[in-house]
């Protein structure tokens, strides 16, 4: 293990186009549920009742999706960012990070220090709301407390049309602008590094292959098997915190002397 570990660092530390490319894994180290584990959101709710066709059709529909979105929403507020978002924002100040493809929707990537301009959010984010008319942006907190009122599928203040987490549903069509830059980032990349993806969502399980066939090398680290493990250069199974503590270590050992190995000429 501590092998591939070495190797992981030496290649970031040589890449000039590191993509990585976040999933539910990330999240579930933080404390966020997962959607399709067992015990997760979908053995509580029907995944069909959440369609955005749905959702725009009807009134009984939005208030359900409002309820699931509100028990989401509280440990998505809570979680702080884990050793593994740690490590991707010290990749971008350590100037190794070309950019974060995520499907999660926590915003944990920014709590941890990334900037806005190096995430590309496929799934979109929890944080905000919008309405689905005008695209007014509400603060998530906001449109919270008009559900503790009493409020079960709240409405724009502005225009009165249907508001919704700025996430991407069932149905929904993916960010056109995102989701291009993400295919164009993966054809460019030189490393492209999955952490905590099963990569089975599609169109965003397909960047690995993307990158592979530009040429890039593959990293996988995850805890279970994915499709694509048989293509990546260097699979990993195991936590993506400790795992991307350890790769951090050795780029810092290499890229960042130890002021004590000098000696101090007088």
């Amino acid at each position: 293990m501590e092998q591939q570990l070495i190797q992981i660092a030496q290649w970031i530390i040589t890449s000039k186009r590191l993509v990585v490319f976040s999933g539910a894994g990330l999240s579930t180290e933080s404390g966020i549920p997962d959607f399709r584990s067992p015990g997760g959101v979908w053995d509580k709710y029907d995944p069909e009742d959440f369609y955005f066709q749905n959702f725009i059709a009807s009134e009984a529909s939005r208030e359900k999706y409002w309820q699931m979105a509100t028990e989401m929403y509280e440990p998505i507020k809570m979680a702080q960012p884990n050793q593994a978002h740690l490590a991707i924002a010290e990749l971008e100040k350590l100037g190794k990070l070309d950019c974060v493809i995520t499907q999660n929707i926590d915003g944990l990537h920014f709590k941890a220090g990334n900037s806005e301009e190096k995430i590309l959010q496929l799934h979109g984010t929890a944080i905000f709301v919008s309405c689905l008319s005008c695209r007014k942006q509400y603060d998530r907190d906001e449109i919270q407390e008009r559900i503790k009122k009493g409020e079960k599928a709240p409405r724009c203040d502005d225009c009165g049309g249907i508001l919704k987490p700025a996430t991407i549903s069932f149905g929904q069509s993916m960010p056109e602008k995102e989701t291009q830059e993400a295919y164009d980032r993966s054809s460019r990349s030189d490393l492209f590094i999955v952490i905590g993806s099963s990569l089975v969502v599609q169109p965003a399980a397909s960047m690995p292959l993307v990158a592979k066939r530009g040429g890039a090398r593959l990293v996988i680290i995850n805890r279970d098997p994915t499709p694509y493990d048989d293509l990546a250069d260097l699979v990993i199974h195991g936590q993506a915190g400790p795992t991307m503590a350890s790769i951090l270590e050795y780029i810092k050992k290499d890229l960042i002397p130890d002021p004590q190995s000098h000696e101090e000429y007088v």
